[in-house]
């Protein structure tokens, strides 16, 4: 966590491990900063920060008077805190495969969405509403081109294409398991597999398509700022990439562009920490930030998409052609199942590595 963020207890304070290892015991939070008026939410950080601060802690704060205190915290720490149960954070605003892993070992509360007043679940996709966790943007893996490698129209359309290296040549790149995930899925499209029989994934035969890409992948990026790197230097000229990424290369003029087609809506949700000190004011904030205006105005800064489905509504027309969730990206995409993706993680990951090496 960042010392400037939050107060740290000396006397309270634990030793921890590096590299993702599960800690022994998470920093915790000073006693003052535990008034009943405030929630800790445990956020990415950076400026995605300045974002929500701007469109939801502020006006939040200045609704109800509850203030917001974002922290950073890993999932190694989240998990800590809980098997300690020692539990300092009100929110968890995360991607939504460790929630699901915390919901299943009795870790979250349950979303109180009969208490909304300023949202209206029924206004929230239901893919995007569970028990424990509500989703609060979208985004997508997309497939990304150079444009003057492949001019308008002359681009893959399809992951199929973008494994055909004679009609579309040049190096590429895809996901590392490294970066949550491989491109499991985007193999088995390239496979043949439609889009509504991807899952269960059989990892065999995604692993095979991926062998026979292999040969053309400059490298598997393993966090989004390298993804981005290696399409605005060149380095490759088609890969997958999260939608976000891409659009502020190409908002800064990059000549880059991407096709909606097959791509794969992924999950930012939000879950309240079952014994939290402020459980009652994680909802409010909960039910404050899903409102469709509010949803409108971060996911626009954040190049992403709303989960109320009546936010579009109020995102100009020209936004609505860039963002996942909406009609341009749903009806040709599919949803990631993370469900999946937690109750096979070990599995893939030990194939990943002997294949990765081999």
């Amino acid at each position: 966590m960042r010392n400037d963020r939050l107060t740290l207890s000396p006397s309270r304070r634990r030793f921890l491990t590096l590299g993702g290892a599960i800690l022994v015991a998470p920093y915790v939070i000073a006693g003052p900063a535990r008034a009943a008026g405030q929630v800790i939410v445990r956020t990415p950080g950076g400026a995605y920060d300045d974002i929500m601060r701007r469109h939801v802690y502020e006006p939040f704060t200045k609704e109800t008077g509850i203030t917001v205190m974002p922290v950073a915290a890993t999932v190694s720490k989240l998990l800590a805190m809980f098997r300690a149960n020692n539990v300092e954070l009100d929110l968890i605003d995360t991607g939504d495969g460790p929630l699901v892993t915390l919901g299943r070992m009795g870790a979250l509360a349950p979303i109180d969405y009969g208490s909304w007043k300023w949202s209206k679940p029924d206004d929230v996709g239901a893919d995007y509403r569970h028990d424990t966790r509500v989703a609060n943007f979208v985004y997508s893996t997309v497939l990304a081109y150079n444009k003057t490698k492949f001019p308008e129209g002359q681009h893959p359309k399809s992951w199929a294409e973008f494994w055909d290296i004679g009609r579309f040549p040049g190096p590429r790149m895809l996901a590392d398991m490294a970066s949550g995930q491989p491109d499991l899925e985007i193999a088995l499209l390239a496979d043949g597999v439609p889009r509504d029989q991807i899952y269960p994934i059989n990892i065999d035969r995604a692993f095979q398509s991926l062998s026979g890409i292999r040969p053309n992948i400059r490298k598997f990026w393993d966090t989004g700022a390298l993804s981005a790197q290696m399409l605005s230097d060149q380095e490759v000229v088609l890969g997958s990439i999260w939608n976000g990424r891409l659009q502020t290369l190409i908002d800064k003029g990059a000549p880059l562009g991407f096709d909606w087609n097959e791509n794969m809506i992924q999950v930012q949700a939000l879950s309240v920490f079952k014994g939290s000190p402020n459980q009652a004011s994680a909802q409010k904030l909960i039910d404050f930030m899903m409102q469709p205006e509010v949803q409108a105005k971060y996911s626009m800064d954040l190049q992403y998409g709303p989960t109320n489905q009546k936010a579009f509504g109020h995102v100009p027309a020209e936004h609505l052609t860039r963002m996942p969730g909406g009609p341009n990206s749903k009806q040709v995409g599919f949803m990631r199942d993370v469900g999946w993706w937690e109750s096979n993680r070990e599995r893939v990951n030990r194939q990943w590595s002997r294949w990765i090496l081999g």
